[in-house]
């Protein structure tokens, strides 16, 4: 048997990319960064990086969240931290054609967080920010903005980025995984219009609070009220211990 030559294998690389969605100003959106280096340079993508020679895949999805995001990714079991964001393993993307400089597998994660900050872009990102993302899905231009948006993503990140969408607004129907875009406590409104934003649908006040309150383990009083959507007082909710919903919340046909 002859012995094993690695120059006998053409090169051959491993990335992490990173569907980060937030729901920000009642939208839907994902953090992009504008390349600073060849291939697509000044194009925008989704962030992420080459998974180094020493840590597995997990750890480098949390690197470059926290480099991109400063955020920690936590264990969907336990409380969210702080600057604590839910973090799963999207899917793995390996077109021979998909990078021009060799081949290179991407393993995609999405992450999702409450409402974030404007991203300090770092690495090989020139600039960062948040876009909604029926902009980044559909290819429109926010012409003559700053920042202008310009089409396709690089890569093949419009297909990444649309996979993670989809994951988001399919898992919202029967886990508890929209909290993960709420503050440790929040109202009923507040997580309506997550689904809203995530959706992209309309949904009935009423009904909605009826649906999410009569879940098992889907919400949990805090004990406490505010005031900060305007109006009189609104009782504050954390989530429960349920990981599936059980009913479902039910995506509307649109």
């Amino acid at each position: 048997m002859s012995p094993y030559d690695p120059s006998a294998f053409p090169p051959f690389a491993v990335t992490v990319d990173l569907v980060v969605l937030t729901v920000r100003r009642h939208a839907l959106c994902a953090l992009v960064v504008r390349r600073g280096e060849s291939p697509f340079q000044g194009r925008w993508a989704l962030p992420g990086g080459f998974v180094r020679a020493d840590e597995d895949l997990g750890a480098a999805a949390a690197r470059e969240l926290g480099e991109e995001t400063g955020l920690r990714a936590h264990d969907p079991e336990a409380p969210a931290p702080d600057n604590g964001a839910h973090l799963e393993q999207l899917g793995t993307y390996g077109d021979p054609k998909r990078d021009p400089r060799m081949r290179v597998v991407s393993v995609a994660h999405l992450a999702l967080a409450p409402d974030l900050p404007a991203p300090r872009a770092g690495g090989d990102a020139n600039s960062a920010r948040w876009a909604p993302v029926e902009t980044l899905l559909h290819h429109e231009s926010d012409a003559g903005r700053e920042g202008e948006l310009p089409a396709p993503l690089a890569f093949d990140h419009a297909q990444i980025l649309a996979d993670g969408v989809e994951r988001a607004r399919s898992k919202i129907e029967y886990s508890s995984l929209a909290t993960a875009f709420c503050p440790q406590e929040f109202t009923v409104g507040e997580l309506r219009r997550v689904y809203e934003a995530v959706w992209g649908v309309a949904l009935d006040p009423r009904n909605f609070h009826r649906k999410v309150t009569g879940t098992p383990g889907f919400l949990v009083p805090s004990g406490g009220t505010t005031t900060r959507q305007g109006g009189r007082p609104a009782q504050l909710f954390r989530a429960g211990g349920a990981t599936l919903l059980n009913p479902p919340m039910l995506r509307p046909e649109v």
